[in-house]
């Protein structure tokens, strides 16, 4: 497999995408070393196999093992695993979104799936290993269940994919009981409508594409992310005030990442050019009311939405054009390896 090191390094491109993973095959392989033969049976696909691709933000049944199914020794290797791939302020939002689920099966008076098993529980959150976690192979995993779906794909010690990125929170803020003001995604939300009413009423109207928003994040969990029809107002036809708006909710998402990751993936943002950069809304600018916003670019897309339960019900995603679930680079070492 000595190709490997040539085919990442000697491509400047994926370099600018690619970022020491602190070693995430050794914790992959400690996570699938604690568990038990019919765990691990459950937990480990191939990297080509097509569940890769089978990535859900609702609740429905899944394959994988979940946190559930573990005792507290595998629990701990498999969010060792989980705070190594993304950023610390990114884990805490994974754990508060977690938490959620608790409230909602109160609030939903503890509503069960068909085969009676809960419909919302904190634990049911499910591990995959896609392929064999070794330093010279490419190989991936994936943390997802109800608002959560984060996909990784690694190889030489280098992390080299992390879309699609998905959190979502429900209730978007938590409006009674013990938890009352709990807003998980609040930055979200925030710095959307920051941008937004920043903007002069002329340049609104080139933003706003739409003064009802959609029911939904338009990529939803569909294997491929296609650019979006509207454009919105580019990053070049802002003033130094708005781009600074512009640049912070970037940034907010950028954040979730793992810091080397981050600022490889911004890099890559920015090789493309921030001119090229367009930031589109939909709904209204009166908080509490729905709204949807996106940031498009040549390489990336990020996306916002908040209608559900009474605009009070968030989606948030982050999709790379180029190279979601590891595509392109996967695609660029096959091909080198039949060249051999």
């Amino acid at each position: 497999m000595k190709h490997r090191q040539p085919l990442v390094f000697s491509v400047l491109f994926f370099l600018t995408v690619t970022v020491q993973s602190q070693e995430l095959h050794v914790l992959a392989k400690n996570f699938l070393n604690s568990l038990s033969p019919e765990l691990r049976e459950a937990t480990v696909f191939d990297l080509t196999d097509e569940e890769r691709h089978n990535f859900y933000y609702t609740p429905v049944y899944r394959k994988g093992t979940a946190l559930r199914d573990y005792d507290a020794r595998q629990k701990k290797a498999a969010l060792k695993l989980l705070r190594a791939s993304i950023s610390k302020k990114s884990y805490k939002k994974v754990e508060e979104i977690r938490s959620l689920e608790s409230i909602l099966k109160i609030l939903e008076n503890d509503p069960k799936m068909s085969d009676g098993s809960a419909k919302r529980d904190p634990l049911n959150y499910h591990f995959w290993i896609f392929g064999s976690p070794e330093k010279d192979k490419f190989w991936g995993w994936r943390f997802e269940g109800h608002h959560i779906s984060l996909n990784f794909v690694a190889s030489d010690g280098l992390l080299v994919s992390s879309t699609p990125f998905f959190l979502g929170s429900n209730p978007g803020r938590v409006l009674s009981g013990e938890h009352k003001g709990k807003e998980v995604l609040k930055q979200e939300t925030a710095l959307g409508y920051a941008l937004a009413n920043a903007l002069s009423e002329e340049q609104l109207a080139i933003a706003r594409f739409s003064k009802t928003a959609p029911a939904d994040v338009f990529t939803a969990n569909h294997p491929k992310a296609n650019r979006l029809d509207h454009k919105g107002i580019s990053y070049a036809a802002l003033n130094d005030d708005q781009k600074k708006a512009f640049s912070n909710l970037l940034q907010l998402y950028l954040d979730n990442y793992e810091a080397k990751f981050s600022k490889s993936f911004k890099k890559k943002i920015q090789k493309a050019g921030m001119d090229e950069l367009s930031f589109s809304w939909a709904g209204s600018l009166e908080k509490g009311e729905g709204h949807y916003y996106n940031i498009q670019g040549p390489t990336v897309l990020i996306e916002y939405d908040n209608t559900q339960n009474n605009n009070n019900h968030v989606h948030a995603v982050i999709r790379d054009f180029e190279n979601d679930f590891g595509e392109d680079i996967l695609k660029m070492h096959y091909e080198k390896d039949h060249t051999h």
